[in-house]
């Protein structure tokens, strides 16, 4: 998903005598586009650190409510102010109603991230302090964003399948609510915690597109209704979010551990991408890789179907030996969710409600220390051409 790190700097003028040129910057690449503290990648040494924590510690000790609090305020908090986050997540869970009547309107084969879209532009008509992008205020539309994510995913798929809603209960956290609102039964702890993990290893990835892009727009003082909707914009292309709804499909078409190692090769051989091998930023292995592997393998052993993350492996194995390529953090997390039970086409969707603590972090950093962001573009087409009437052409 965040296979690129993506951003654009302000500058006085197109590049010229030995600035950065757009052809050396192609896609922006290591273009410095802002000043951050909420979270940082160092490729060389594949290292992945949120406001200066390293994944790994966190994946291992924290929870997702955590790392949303230490996201919007640069520290971990102590018991009494996870606890007040915790209630004011679960006091914001409750979507209104008319929203829901919108939703029922819509085609129930329309993509899940053109739903979401839609869904989330929406909420703020029944948000009467929307447009409050004070720190207070729009520390409360970040609570209200990040509890309703999950309740209006859940209900996408609940909705296309004709069933009735599962309400979330407050007492619930963010990952055991939607396991439990999706299938209408709760999980067990186990898996609750593996997919919390999961959200934890999405939460921030720097200013990947969708990142910057809620900056950008958060950048022109609109409200974070605006900048959220923005940033699912760019999260639906398939440059971005979508990879390991991809990757599954991949292992779908492969379907037995024998036939891998041959389908990675005539894959090469024909140059077609191996989805979820490799990143534009990682050199070595995607740090979020290395959890995510372990929940697939551990996922299959549950389900009793340990074949998708076998495939898997000998894909990484094979790439490894032929490219000296590694995984993404899409590669595993594919089979890791659909032995969760989960849609493909939910992967992206549920990629959001992991990134909307991210997105909303760093517009609140926008917020905070705004200034427009308006680069230039470097013009390469003609100058001084003389208008020619239309009847003369």
């Amino acid at each position: 998903m965040d296979n690129a790190k993506e951003g654009a700097a302000p500058s006085t003028g197109p590049a010229q005598g030995g600035g950065t040129s757009a052809a050396s910057a192609a896609g922006l690449r290591g273009v410095v586009a802002a000043s951050s503290s909420i979270g940082d990648v160092n490729g060389e040494r594949g290292e992945l650190i949120y406001q200066g924590y390293n994944i790994h510690d966190l994946a291992a000790h924290s929870t997702f409510e955590e790392i949303v609090f230490l996201l919007w305020h640069g520290r971990l908090p102590n018991q009494q102010e996870l606890d007040e986050l915790k209630q004011a997540i679960g006091a914001s869970y409750e979507v209104a109603p008319q929203v829901f009547d919108l939703m029922r309107q819509f085609p129930r084969d329309a993509e899940p991230m053109d739903t979401l879209r839609t869904t989330i532009s929406a909420l703020a008509f029944y948000d009467e302090h929307a447009r409050d992008i004070s720190r207070a205020g729009a520390l409360r539309t970040a609570a209200r964003l990040t509890a309703q994510f999950p309740v209006i995913v859940a209900a996408i798929e609940r909705l296309r399948k004709g069933q009735e809603l599962v309400a979330p209960k407050a007492e619930l956290n963010i990952a055991t609510n939607f396991l439990y609102m999706l299938k209408g039964e709760m999980p067990d702890e186990r898996e609750a915690r593996i997919f919390d993990v999961c959200l934890i290893l999405h939460a921030d990835h720097e200013l990947n597109a969708s990142t910057f892009t809620a900056r950008v727009v958060a950048g022109t003082l609109a409200d974070m209704y605006n900048a959220v909707t923005a940033a699912l914009g760019a999260l639906a292309g398939p440059l971005h979010g979508g990879a390991n709804t991809n990757v599954m499909r991949m292992l779908l078409e492969i379907g037995e551990v024998e036939r891998a190692e041959e389908f990675v090769k005539n894959a090469l051989a024909q140059k077609r991408k191996i989805m979820g091998i490799g990143h534009a930023v990682y050199k070595t292995e995607d740090p979020r890789a290395t959890h995510l592997r372990r929940f697939s393998r551990e996922m299959g052993e549950r389900r009793g179907e340990t074949k998708w993350h076998e495939i898997s492996r000998r894909i990484e194995e094979t790439m490894h030996r032929e490219k000296g390529m590694y995984p993404n953090v899409d590669f595993y997390s594919a089979s890791t969710y659909y032995m969760m039970g989960i849609p493909l086409d939910l992967y992206t969707p549920i990629f959001a409600v992991s990134r909307i603590s991210g997105w909303t972090g760093h517009i609140l950093e926008q917020y905070a220390n705004n200034k427009l962001i308006r680069p230039r573009a470097e013009y390469i087409g003609p100058r001084g051409l003389k208008y020619v009437p239309v009847n003369e052409r």
